[in-house]
């Protein structure tokens, strides 16, 4: 067992996806808990945290969550692309447990401080992008750079739901808005680049070579500048129409080029096509987001979209991919795991129902969405339990 605790602090993946999953199982049984009492007629008047339930879930899933997602991601592959030593165990243990420290604070913040349960959750992300600015510095690109400014815009976001809670400013909401749309924009720039990577490499492997996955240069700038933009938008006081011009031409950019990327080829894949679904949800929720802003449709609605189907999709598929590549076994989702792909969507479009389909489908939507999203992440933590603690499979393995 020694030796196991070692090696999950010995690559960021490990630690870092392994907690990711099973907080996001964490965080959806506390809501899943709370709303059904709430759905059959009874009451929890008192919860540790100070903020009412549904914020509680909306920040751990905004930010809580994801930055674990970022964690492991950031501190697996850019040592990767720029040759840089790569973080060594103590520094992995004590960003983990800064990570686990802003949970705690969060939990506890009913009958702790403001200001300092603020410090605590609001110090991770920027030793994390310390890390990769020192990392990075080693081969800088522009590309790579631009991750160090997302990072910043989804701490900045956290930053306003805490300067709201602690009684300095209102802007819940924008921070919310901000944390989430940011983090969409870093997913178009990351799976921007992945998804029709591997699914082009995997092309070749099989031996095609001719119509593989590309994107020209104005659509891939389009697709990750008004993002960015729209993020930018969803903070600020501009005009409704401003912002769901700008959500709307994110969701069709996004649209027009994840349709260039050969999705229809990957589907006996689940490895690759998961990474399909994540960004098509991307595109989904962003137009359904610009439209809830012209008045159609519902705008929390379109944020679950975002959250479960392209943050939660595209989390899974890249956190298992680099698990099982990083550990030495094939690129190939065992069932379970391929399981737990098909059924995210299923998660998303319950919860789209439950916020479209009025009160009367409001929890029996929002209950089977969070049930299947538990379900989902408990087979993606059960299924690469060993990887995360075990050894690196020998080369020449499989």
């Amino acid at each position: 067992m020694p030796n196991a605790i070692i090696r999950l602090f010995g690559e960021g993946h490990r630690v870092f996806f392994l907690a990711a999953g099973l907080y996001a199982i964490f965080a959806l049984i506390v809501w899943e808990g709370w709303l059904g009492i709430h759905a059959a007629g009874g009451m929890v008047s008192e919860m540790p945290f100070a903020a009412p339930p549904h914020l509680w879930h909306a920040h751990e899933l905004v930010f809580g969550y994801p930055a674990a997602a970022m964690g492991g991601f950031f501190l697996t592959a850019v040592p990767n692309w720029t040759g840089a030593r790569a973080a060594r165990h103590a520094f992995i243990a004590c960003a983990a447990g800064l990570w686990l420290a802003g949970r705690v604070a969060i939990w506890y913040s009913g009958s702790l401080p403001p200001l300092a349960v603020a410090l605590v959750d609001l110090a991770f992300l920027p030793l994390l992008a310390a890390k990769v600015l020192t990392q990075l510095l080693n081969r800088p690109k522009p590309q790579n750079m631009m991750f160090l400014g997302l990072l910043a815009m989804i701490w900045t976001g956290n930053l306003l739901v805490h300067l709201d809670w602690i009684g300095v400013t209102m802007t819940l909401d924008a921070g919310l808005r901000l944390g989430l749309y940011a983090t969409c924009a870093l997913i178009a720039v990351l799976g921007g680049r992945v998804t029709p990577a591997f699914t082009r490499n995997a092309m070749k492997r099989d031996g095609r070579t001719h119509a593989l996955p590309g994107t020209p240069l104005p659509l891939n700038i389009a697709s990750i500048a008004l993002p960015i933009l729209t993020a930018l938008a969803a903070a600020l006081p501009v005009p409704a129409a401003v912002f769901g011009a700008l959500a709307l031409a994110a969701g069709l950019a996004q649209g027009a080029r994840s349709a260039m990327w050969r999705p229809g080829w990957t589907w006996n894949q689940p490895i690759l096509w998961v990474l399909h679904l994540g960004m098509a949800a991307l595109a989904l929720g962003f137009f359904m987001a610009g439209l809830a802003a012209f008045g159609i449709g519902s705008e929390v609605a379109a944020l679950h979209v975002l959250g479960i189907g392209a943050v939660g999709g595209m989390t899974l598929g890249v956190m298992s991919r680099a698990a099982l590549g990083h550990s030495g076994l094939p690129l190939i989702a065992p069932g379970p795991l391929a399981l737990a792909y098909a059924l995210l969507p299923v998660s998303m479009l319950a919860r789209w129902a439950g916020s479209s389909l009025g009160i009367e489908g409001y929890y029996t939507g929002v209950l089977l969405s969070g049930a299947v999203w538990i379900a989902v992440f408990t087979l993606y933590a059960a299924t690469l339990w060993p990887v995360f603690w075990g050894t690196r499979a020998p080369r020449g393995s499989h």
